[in-house]
C-alpha cells in the first residue's frame, strides 16, 4: 500500500537562498514521505551561488533549483499543498495567495545569509548557519507522526519547530513532542 506524500512549499521573498536550501534539504531528508517546493513573493530570478555551494559542501543533492514566483503554486494545475512554511520574516508578513489544498501554515524565520557583509569566510559561515538551522528543524519535521496527530496538535508542533532555537535543538530539548 502506497503512503501519502506530503507536499511542502517553502516561501521567502527572493527565493534565492533559504527557501532553495529548505527545498533541497526536505527532498533529501524526507525522500519518500515529502515533496518540497520553493517560491518567493518577489523572486530574484536567480539562485544564490552560495546556496548551491553550501548544499554541495553538505552533500545534499540539488535537482535543478530555480527562483520562481509563488503564484506558480496558486493555480488549479499546481500540486495540492499540505504545508506552506515561510522562512523569512518579510514573506511571513505579506498577504499570500490562496493555496490549493488548504495547507497548514507555519513560520520558521531564518536570518538571511545573502545579506552577510564581509569576506568569503564570513559569507560561508552565514550560509552554513542557515543550512544547519534549517536541517535541524527539518529533521524534527520529517519525524513528526503527522498521520497520528489531530490538526490542532500538528499546528502546535509546526509552530514550536519555528520557535525552537538551534541551541535547543542541538541540546536535544524535547520541546516539539
Amino acid at each position: 500500500m502506497a503512503t501519502k506524500k506530503f507536499n511542502v512549499l517553502f516561501l521567502c521573498t527572493g527565493n534565492s537562498a533559504r527557501s532553495i536550501i529548505a527545498e533541497a534539504l526536505l527532498n533529501y531528508l524526507g525522500e519518500g514521505k515529502f515533496v518540497a517546493y520553493s517560491a518567493g513573493s518577489n523572486p530574484t530570478g536567480e539562485v544564490n551561488p552560495h546556496a548551491l555551494d553550501i548544499l554541495r559542501r553538505m552533500r545534499v543533492p540539488i535537482n535543478a533549483p530555480a527562483s520562481k514566483h509563488w503564484d506558480t503554486f496558486a493555480d488549479q494545475q499546481s500540486p495540492e499543498l499540505d504545508f506552506v512554511i515561510t522562512v523569512c520574516d518579510r514573506a511571513a508578513g505579506e498577504p499570500c495567495p490562496v493555496w490549493p489544498g488548504q495547507p497548514m501554515n507555519a513560520h520558521w524565520g531564518i536570518a538571511d545569509p545573502a545579506t552577510q557583509q564581509g569576506d568569503d569566510r564570513a559569507t560561508l559561515s552565514a550560509f552554513r548557519k542557515a543550512f544547519l538551522e534549517l536541517e535541524n528543524r527539518l529533521k524534527i519535521f520529517v519525524n513528526l507522526p503527522i498521520e497520528k496527530l489531530d490538526i490542532i496538535s500538528l499546528q502546535d508542533r509546526l509552530n514550536k519547530i519555528g520557535d525552537t532555537t538551534a541551541i535547543e535543538i542541538s541540546m536535544g530539548v524535547d520541546a516539539i513532542r
